[in-house]
């Protein structure tokens, strides 16, 4: 019998894109499948318009606000499939992403190979999703993957893997601490447990830039700030108890290097934890640099409202770009019948 995928969705405040995500889950040329969507408290639309897709193959449940990572472990202890697809409730997949993964699975050694596949940022107009290979697409040991990702400051998306529900067994749930990076820590678990990640370069998804309301984006918010310092302490432990090396340390001083900066000036309790764990790891951290846009401001008004530029310059980008995305968007909109296949 072929292998049932759950396709599983966290909403929170989705009510924009929900009924589009759903839609591409729905379209997956893979026919064997289970969708499940958990309403994370949503206080719009979302669960309204997931409800309209309840059917034998789409269950729709709600839950009190309890995070991401909850309703990620809500959907996982519902679900029955054989693999898991994650789906982020503005994202979007290729309709033939999961098949093109299933289709190499008798290349895999075993239910612990790790399915990764291409991904494509785009805003609102998926014709114009930009993919861009990093040194992650490709075949790769746990411990090279790490290595690449907390060195080179890297990223996949969480839409990106197929998991063996064995594979997702051994990872555990996802943390309920995480408010920023849970998928980042989360996934890594998942790594460690696999035998190896297998690319499948043609399995495409589409990572939507949703603004400045995002999970992935901190500004000055305490607990997101607090709980990325949290999944970088996990991910240095998960590289190290991989392999312990001075290649190793040295990714992670630079894992380390990288983010340094999104502390500064408001949490330089955190920044001090910083340095002692670079100092564990046999360095130390260089004071972060502003680029040149925002160091004038630095030097003459200092850190607090130099960081408050560097928050608000790209907002102010951002948001013009994003209009500008979705005033094209809803032009070809009306000049063509809208199209959910990707």
């Amino acid at each position: 019998m072929e292998s049932l995928v759950s396709i599983l969705i966290p909403a929170y405040n989705a009510e924009d894109w929900i009924a589009e995500t759903i839609e591409s889950a729905l379209g997956q040329t893979w026919k064997r499948k289970e969708i499940i969507v958990v309403d994370d408290g949503s206080t719009d639309q979302t669960l309204a318009i997931a409800r309209r897709f309840a059917s034998r193959d789409v269950s729709v449940v709600t839950q009190s606000n309890q995070g991401a990572s909850a309703a990620r472990n809500n959907a996982l202890s519902i679900s029955q499939g054989d693999y898991i697809q994650w789906l982020d409730a503005d994202d979007l997949l290729a309709r033939d992403k999961i098949e093109q993964q299933i289709k190499v699975l008798h290349e895999c050694p075993s239910k612990r190979t790790l399915l990764s596949g291409a991904w494509g940022r785009f805003i609102h107009r998926v014709s114009k999703a930009e993919f861009l290979p990093t040194a992650l697409w490709g075949d790769l040991s746990p411990v090279e993957w790490l290595l690449r990702k907390l060195g080179q400051n890297l990223q996949m998306q969480t839409d990106n893997w197929l998991i063996s529900r064995e594979l997702t067994e051994a990872a555990g749930p996802w943390d309920a601490r995480l408010w920023r990076d849970n998928d980042g820590e989360y996934l890594c678990r998942v790594i460690i447990a696999s035998d190896g990640i297998k690319f499948v370069p043609d399995a495409k998804s589409y990572y939507r830039i949703s603004g400045f309301n995002s999970v992935s984006y901190i500004g000055r918010s305490n607990k997101k700030l607090e709980s990325l310092f949290l999944s970088m302490q996990l991910h240095i432990g998960y590289l190290r108890g991989l392999e312990d090396s001075e290649r190793t340390r040295a990714a992670c001083l630079k894992y380390l290097q990288t983010w340094l900066i999104d502390f500064y000036p408001y949490r330089l309790d955190i920044v001090r934890q910083l340095k002692q764990i670079a100092s564990e790891l046999g360095g130390e951290l260089e004071e972060p640099r502003l680029s040149w846009k925002y160091g004038w401001i630095l030097k003459l008004f200092g850190w607090t409202l130099a960081k408050e530029a560097q928050l608000v310059m790209p907002y102010v980008r951002k948001t013009l770009v994003m209009s500008w995305d979705k005033a094209l968007f809803r032009l070809e909109k009306r000049k063509r019948p809208h199209n959910h296949e990707v």
